[in-house]
This record gives C-alpha cells, structure tokens and sequence, in this order.
C-alpha cells in the first residue's frame, strides 16, 4: 500500500469523526419540538433510510445475500442492534442533561473501552491475562478516571450556572451521568453485530461486493433493530406527552424537519466514512482508524458544545477539568487502540 493510499484512508477517518460527532449539533436549533420529534426523525433517517439506501446501491444480489444467511445469524445481528439502539435512546436524553461535549466524550470513552474488552471475554477469554488483555483493562481504568473528573466538571459547571442563571442543559446532572454510562455500556453491542455477523460480510464480498463496501450489507439488518428502539421509545414518548401535533401545528419552520434529517445523514454518514477510510488504510486499518475516529469524535462534539455555549457560566475550574477529563478519555482510547 503506497502512501497516498494511506492518507486517503485516514483523512476519511477523520472526516467520518468530525460528521458523526456533529450529528448532534442540529438538534439545538430545534427549540419548539420535543426531544421525541426530533429523534423519532433523526433514528428513521439514520436507521432505516439511508442504511437500507446504501446497501442496495453498493451490495449487488443483496437479496442472494442474505437468503445465504441463517435465520438466527440475521436475527442475532437485530438483536445486537437493538442493544446499540437502547444505548442510542438514553445517549439522546443523557446529552439533553449533561450538554453535548461531556455526553460524547463520557459515551464514547465507554463504548471504546467496552468495544474492545467485551469481544476479548466472549471470544478469547484464555487471552485476559496476556499482555493484550491486561492492556485493555488498563485502558477501562483510565476511562474510569477520565469519567470521573468529566463528572465532576459538570457538576462544579451546573453549580456555577446555576448561580449565574445561565443554565444550557435539561435536568439532573447526576441523572444524566447515569443515563450517559449506560448508553456506553449498552452502544458497543453494535460491535457484536459485526463481529458476530462477518459471516454476512464474507457472503456479500464473494457474490461481488467491493470489500470496503460489502459491510453495507450488515448495516442494514443490524440498525434495523437499532430502529426499534429509538423509534419505539420515541413514539411511546409522542403517545404520553401528547406532542404528535408538534409536527404538524402552525408555524413549525421546515427547517425543523431539514435539521432532523441531518442529524440522520450526518450520524451515518461519519460510520460508514470511517468504515470506508480504514478499509482503505489495509489491514491495520481498524487498529489505527479507530483510535482516530474516536479521538476525533470527541473533539469534534466539544467544539460544538464550546461554540453553542454549554459552557456559558461555567468557572476556570470547571472548564479546565472538563479539558482533564477529555484528555484522559482520548488518552485511554490510544491505550486501548494499542492492545488491539
């Protein structure tokens, strides 16, 4: 692999992390429907359309794809989805709580390290004590540590803002702690769907797919269980609140909807640029893309979170931990990405 290759593939890893840590962005500029609106929108697009879009364009003989595969190997990678789609949901109402850039950096720093670990249990459990595991456990130490000071940030940020009556966020902190580290125990099931689900990869590969796009095949099934559960909490959220009218009451701008379904494209647009960037970076490219995807992604979330001012009111102290915290969790993303 020359080196113009390998540039390419990791400028599209970074690309794909600073789309898919902005995806949330749009969502702020949406001040007149219900968190429920807008993600029931987002997860349609995000899951369903665009998924199901591009694995017909980019899959030939999808349907021969997936009549090759067993009905429980299909149903496996569904239900690992819709594992990911319940870490998604709370990962939606966690932001609303703890803003933007400490929701991501507290989410992905989890989902990296469970991503990594959790495979290595359930696969190769014999492998825990060798150098690559006892890596990985370090790793999730650091990102215990990286945690705890990003929450301590946030609650010396709700404190000075709640004093200067700058507020940005919606609810406890604390309650969105706990919903944050549940969506990133719960989002690395994705990771099960793929490894699980290779076999879909191979099958879609030796029928004629091009071998960065032949994962397209597994998207598909595998959000599709992500779909229900974002759509599902999202319309039984619709039901009890009574904001279905939202969508359809008088002087709802059409930019509403345009925002919503960017926040669809841009979230699926940045996994699937990644995927495509680290197929294009060789065989190590999940190694090396990884890291810098995710590293990216929090990042990215950050400066969106700084540039519509979730910080607003926040002290020096509070700003510099959030800072510590965030260093932490990208430093422990690079131990991890080592043991890989």
């Amino acid at each position: 692999m020359d080196q113009t290759q390998a540039t390419l593939g990791a400028a599209l890893v970074v690309l794909g992390g600073v789309l898919h840590g902005s995806f949330a962005s749009p969502m702020k500029g949406i001040k007149n429907w219900a968190w429920e609106n807008s993600w029931l929108v987002y997860s349609v697009v995000a899951t369903i359309l665009f998924p199901i879009t591009l694995a017909f364009l980019t899959v030939p003989s999808l349907s021969a794809v997936y009549a090759a595969t067993t009905t429980s190997l299909l149903l496996q990678v569904v239900f690992y989805g819709f594992g990911w789609g319940m870490g998604s949901t709370l990962f939606g109402l966690g932001i609303a709580r703890v803003g933007l850039a400490l929701g991501f950096s507290i989410v992905v720093g989890i989902t990296s390290s469970l991503g990594s670990l959790l495979p290595l249990l359930v696969l190769n459990p014999d492998q825990v004590g060798t150098p690559k595991g006892i890596t990985l456990l370090v790793g999730l130490a650091v990102v215990v540590a990286g945690i705890i000071a990003v929450a301590i940030a946030g609650a010396v940020r709700e404190k000075d803002q709640r004093h200067s009556d700058t507020a940005t966020t919606k609810g406890s902190f604390g309650t969105g702690l706990l919903v944050c580290i549940a969506s990133g125990v719960l989002s690395p099931m994705i990771n099960f769907a793929f490894v699980f689900g290779d076999p879909i990869t191979q099958t879609a590969v030796g029928l004629g797919a091009r071998p960065d796009l032949a994962a397209n095949a597994l998207w598909a099934p595998a959000l599709a269980g992500g779909f229900l559960a974002n759509a599902g909490y999202s319309i039984y959220l619709l039901g009890k609140n009574k904001t279905w009218d939202r969508y359809t009451g008088p002087g709802v701008p059409a930019s509403y909807w345009m925002r919503a379904i960017i926040m669809g494209l841009l979230w699926f647009g940045g996994l699937s640029t990644y995927g495509m960037g680290a197929s294009t970076m060789g065989p190590l490219g999940g190694v090396l893309g990884w890291p810098v995807f995710m590293s990216t992604v929090i990042i990215a979330a950050n400066a969106w979170g700084a540039i519509s001012g979730e910080w607003t009111g926040a002290s020096s102290k509070a700003k510099s931990l959030s800072w510590l915290g965030i260093a932490i969790l990208v430093g422990a993303i690079v131990i991890i990405s080592m043991a890989a």
